[in-house]
């Protein structure tokens, strides 16, 4: 019917660029898909759009589209450091595709892990490179690594980049994390947050890879000890 029919946005409005943004990361999954041996285009597609959906659920004030641009990028920038790249850009994607604050442990990785085989699996992905995948999304648990793992060295130090932020950013980020967990009161969160800060202090490195340990560990310890002095008991 006349007058029914939605216009295209603007080429400068607000909603233009969203768009675009959307469509620049969904290309970055088909392209790292591609690269990794997906044999069904369309099924790459549909669980690009699956990813993205969860990436952008509400609830996520930090562990939303943002951090996993951001995430990209870091793997992007020091590809050259890791033996499959393409495969770590894939884990990258799945490795908070699924994320509940109210899970405990580590089920949201292992649920992540879970999703992300299912739907790389469906593509046509190997599946030895599926089971890497698998793999690499489980290191974000504990973002402990083997001295022979370039490929998860590079996914964990793209994770905790934000650690070695300047300050104000890295206090935008641990502000944004409280407030996913809104719903614990303030005197279960700190120790929980002591904990969790504590666990990351007592990892012989936060970054693995030499570039981003010159870049990150300094300021990131720094970051961490701040936190943990001033807002936790």
């Amino acid at each position: 019917m006349a007058g029914t029919t939605r216009p295209a946005p603007a080429e400068s409005s607000p909603e233009c660029g969203r768009l675009h943004r959307v469509e620049e990361l969904i290309e970055r999954w088909r392209a790292a898909a591609g690269a990794a041996g997906a044999t069904d285009p369309a099924a790459v597609l549909r669980a690009g759009d699956r990813l993205l959906a969860g990436w952008r659920e509400p609830h996520r004030h930090y562990h939303g589209v943002p951090h996993l641009r951001a995430v990209l990028d870091v793997v992007d920038a020091y590809a050259g450091a890791a033996g499959r790249p393409e495969l770590v850009r894939l884990a990258a994607w799945a490795h908070d595709a699924v994320y509940d604050p109210r899970a405990g442990g580590d089920a949201n990785e292992r649920a992540s892990a879970e999703l992300a085989g299912e739907l790389l699996a469906d593509a046509g992905l190997p599946a030895p490179a599926v089971a890497e995948v698998r793999r690499l999304v489980l290191l974000t648990a504990g973002h402990a690594v083997g001295p022979d793992d370039p490929d998860g060295a590079l996914l964990c130090d793209a994770d905790l980049a934000i650690l070695g932020a300047d300050p104000d950013a890295y206090d935008g980020y641990a502000a944004a994390v409280r407030r996913e967990y809104a719903h614990v009161p303030e005197e279960t969160f700190r120790p929980a947050r002591a904990r969790v800060l504590r666990a990351l202090l007592a990892l012989p490195t936060l970054y693995r890879l030499p570039a981003p340990h010159a870049r990150w560990e300094s300021r990131a310890r720094a970051n961490l000890t701040r936190e943990l002095t001033t807002r936790t008991p």
